[in-house]
């Protein structure tokens, strides 16, 4: 039988990180200013990059006795944060410091005023924007209303004139914006001729969120969907992902609640505890929270929330344990708590002869703080996978989404743990590196008896 490395694909041979890397942020809100900001403090040795698996995470190579350890960004070449320069778009004209000011996540004095040079540097540019899609958003810095194939075209300017502007040699776009209404994927995103044909009849199918992913693929730029929006799931923009060898990943960042279920729910059903319902609320007070608390928006954000459990606990093989869940997800807008969100959970399950237990978690976190280290993993690895020749969706990034997409036919995994093997066993590839099994039997070969 072959051994287990040789069933791999060969490692592609990865690009190096030469040059200026552009990032191009669409919505200059709290998660883009806080991402651009920690970049600006770090590289100034004025912060740590806290909760950043590309800059702190390291990965064992080899046996366990061997010692190997090296830090992800060692491993494999990474753009460094010196040669990274962000660009956005936003419905709102303050430049990058009036929004971080405005969104009340990091301390003025301490963080903002001692790099009020390089935030102020940052203006965005006009938004393609769509109220019927963001419904508590009045955008007073957009494109106008204009036809989508005009604001398609406005974005592919927009993303040339950034990179010839700041001598970028290598662009990722992410998507930091408001949570879009619920929509059912249709015709007009089936293919990519129905897709254009659609754009030029003005079709209210393609959402904002849709053009300026559809331009950066047409430009070449790998793109992260932050949100719920069902924006690279569109399969014309699978298709032209995969064709043209342009990375995809979504969507959803992982930053909160989702989180925790992600690693609860394998605790339970690893001990194969039953479950009979798990009720989870938040409070949050800022432009999300805000643009949540419509019934539309919240659709999207309670269709990424809800499929987690159902992946992860599987009641299909285990139809006595989980077949009978009863999930609900609630989210609340509250303006005194700003961008500082509260969760709470009670999970209802049950053991030993269906005896009940519960468990319940209240978890206050600061949304923003854990969003922005994400945003900066995923530009980072985007970027890698492009210089690798990686193209389509990047479903090693799973590790930072609450709905990942995996390929048609696919379920997509969900348990936290199986994504970070997922993710540290792709930067061994990407190294040329041998996976890790954590069997461990090696370790122990003197201990078994011979066969006979």
């Amino acid at each position: 039988m072959p051994s287990q490395s040789s069933s791999f694909p060969t490692p592609p041979s990865v690009r190096p990180a030469d040059g200026r890397l552009g990032v191009l942020c669409v919505g200059l809100g709290a998660v883009s200013t806080t991402l651009i900001a920690g970049v600006e403090l770090i590289r100034r040795g004025m912060a740590e990059p806290v909760g950043s698996l590309t800059q702190l995470g390291t990965v064992r190579l080899g046996r366990r006795d061997e010692g190997r350890t090296p830090l992800i960004k060692d491993l494999v070449p990474l753009a460094d944060l010196d040669d990274v320069v962000f660009g956005a778009w936003d419905v709102y004209p303050d430049d990058a410091y009036v929004s971080a000011v405005n969104a009340g996540v990091l301390d003025v004095q301490r963080h903002l005023e001692p790099i009020a040079d390089a935030l102020r540097a940052i203006r965005p540019m006009r938004a393609a924007f769509d109220p019927t899609y963001v419904t508590r958003l009045e955008g007073t810095h957009t494109k106008g209303p204009i036809g989508r194939r005009a604001m398609l075209d406005a974005l592919r300017d927009d993303i040339r004139a950034f990179r010839e502007e700041h001598g970028c040699d290598r662009l990722v776009m992410i998507w930091c914006g408001s949570t879009e209404i619920f929509i059912d994927l249709g015709p007009a995103h089936s293919d990519l001729d129905a897709f254009e044909a659609a754009i030029d009849a003005d079709d209210a199918a393609i959402s904002p969120s849709m053009l300026y992913a559809y331009a950066a693929l047409l430009e070449g730029v790998p793109f992260a969907n932050g949100a719920p929006n069902l924006t690279v799931d569109a399969p014309a923009l699978r298709e032209l992902a995969s064709r043209t060898g342009v990375p995809i990943c979504g969507k959803d960042f992982k930053t909160g609640q989702t989180m925790v279920k992600t690693v609860l729910a394998p605790m339970f059903k690893t001990r194969m505890l039953g479950m009979e319902g798990w009720y989870s609320t938040n409070i949050l007070g800022n432009r999300d929270g805000e643009v949540l608390d419509d019934p539309d928006s919240f659709k999207s954000k309670e269709h990424s929330k809800l499929g987690v459990l159902d992946t992860i606990l599987q009641p299909d093989l285990y139809p006595s344990l989980y077949g009978d869940l009863h999930h609900v997800v609630r989210i609340n807008y509250y303006p005194p708590r700003g961008d500082n969100k509260e969760g709470w959970d009670n999970i209802d399950f049950f053991g030993w002869l269906g005896y009940p237990m519960q468990l319940k978690v209240n978890f206050l976190c600061r949304d923003s703080i854990l969003a922005a280290p994400l945003a900066l993993d995923l530009v980072l690895l985007l970027d890698l996978a492009q210089r690798a020749g990686m193209g389509g969706i990047q479903e090693w990034l799973s590790f930072y989404f609450k709905s990942p997409q995996a390929a048609p036919g696919l379920y997509p995994e969900h348990d936290l743990f199986i994504q970070h093997t997922k993710l540290k066993n792709t930067l061994r590839w990407l190294a040329g590196e041998d996976q890790i099994t954590h069997l461990g039997v090696e370790y122990y070969a003197d201990d078994y008896l011979p066969e006979g």
